[in-house]
């Protein structure tokens, strides 16, 4: 028996701001959060000195030193977006999500870096000393995952996407495929992905970051401009809670969305070069699932990284699918690349937009390049769009393809 699947909690904690008229006044004010990072200029052979850190938050009365200890600041945002997550939702003191009733989908790139500098004495320093009882716990792969089951005694099953920029969105997909076929009634899905410069000097090293704005960071960076020169890395997490039409109805729940598509695959060639051909694949297969045509998306948010080869292979794929007529436009153009975290925060803000009838435009995007696609870019202002559906995209590195699909609920 199949499951229809909604969108019953959401929270995140952003570059942009930890809620969403937080988010959506700065979206408006098309100013983005990306700022000179202090310190990074003293790094021997390090370009890019940009970075947009999340916004502020203030963690619950429940994040003790004891139960936090074996957290990392990926691990903290998480358990700290999930909490508001559960509590949008009206879930936190429902005993079946202690019962088997909940389960977990969630991921990031990797975790935490500092933990693994720890690890790195070990045959830098040769010594042991930097090591803790923490030390592992903080840089399993698994870290968000499974702090927020033991942080909320969660027993459900545990689904780990550690696929990088995908990962986030690949937890939705999971979670929703989940719930669809009644394995769970409820999951927690989401992403988490903490500011590090360790993260920007391996892009640094791949000539992925952008280097010709350190002294005008407001202008950078340009997903599908023609003057754009790579990516800026953000940091933040999202929490979606995903649940079965039945539950939710049946506690008479806030529905914000129904996720109705969902498609994941991989390019299996290169590592790093994105293929168009399976980037178009995954867009279809996400319609087919979601019984859409491309004509029913009112709105694409596309990955958009700002990197040369990236953004005109999505652009190209997205062309391919939707032909010119579909706005599109990225949210990384505000607040970089969130990596692990990306999937989960653009689905949550996409939803939002479609709510709020107003969708965001790539800000810095003033002449596309001729290279990519001519699609129906956003750009300059906000667009005000009445919509059934909008699609969110993202892409990673190891050809890792994700396709999201969000309908507005009705009966």
């Amino acid at each position: 028996m199949s499951h229809r699947v909604v969108v019953t909690g959401m929270a995140g904690i952003s570059p942009l701001g930890c809620n969403w008229p937080t988010v959506l006044a700065k979206l408006k004010s098309y100013r983005n959060a990306v700022q000179v990072m202090p310190g990074w200029e003293q790094l021997d052979g390090l370009n890019s000195l940009l970075a947009c850190p999340a916004a502020p938050f203030k963690l619950g009365e429940r994040f003790t030193r004891r139960a936090t200890r074996s957290m990392s600041r990926n691990s903290l945002m998480a358990c700290c977006a999930t909490q508001r997550a559960l509590e949008d939702a009206g879930l936190i003191d429902c005993d079946w999500i202690h019962e088997g009733g909940m389960g977990i989908a969630y991921g990031s790139c990797a975790g935490d870096p500092h933990s693994l500098m720890e690890i790195a004495a070990l045959g830098v320093e040769k010594t042991t000393r930097k090591l803790n009882a923490t030390t592992y716990v903080r840089f399993m792969a698994h870290t968000c995952a499974v702090n927020i089951g033991v942080f909320f005694s969660i027993t459900g099953r545990v689904i780990t996407t550690t696929s990088a920029c995908t990962s986030g969105s690949q937890a939705i997909g999971y979670a929703y495929e989940t719930i669809k076929n009644g394995y769970q009634r409820a999951m927690i899905a989401g992403g988490a992905e903490e500011c590090s410069v360790a993260n920007t000097a391996i892009f640094d090293t791949l000539f992925a970051t952008s280097t010709q704005f350190n002294d005008k960071p407001q202008l950078t960076p340009r997903p599908f401009d023609a003057q754009r020169d790579g990516l800026v890395l953000g940091e933040g997490a999202c929490t979606l809670i995903l649940e079965s039409l039945d539950s939710a109805l049946e506690r008479n729940a806030p529905i914000y969305a129904e996720v109705v598509g969902f498609s994941t695959n991989s390019d299996g060639k290169h590592i790093t070069n994105p293929d168009s051909l399976k980037m178009a694949e995954v867009m279809a297969e996400a319609l087919r699932d979601a019984n859409l045509k491309p004509e029913d998306i009112g709105y694409i948010n596309a990955h958009g990284t700002a990197t040369l080869s990236g953004d005109r292979a999505e652009s190209l794929a997205t062309a391919t699918v939707f032909g010119d007529k579909t706005p599109v436009s990225t949210l990384k153009s505000y607040m970089g690349h969130t990596l692990g975290a990306c999937g989960a925060l653009e689905a949550w803000m996409s939803i939002e937009m479609m709510r709020e009838g107003w969708f965001a435009p790539t800000i810095n995007l003033t002449q596309p390049d001729p290279n990519c696609a001519p699609l129906d870019y956003i750009m300059g202002e906000g667009r005000e769009i009445s919509c059934e559906a909008v699609m969110s995209n993202n892409f990673a590195f190891g050809g890792i393809n994700t396709s999201l699909i969000f309908k507005r609920f009705k009966t």
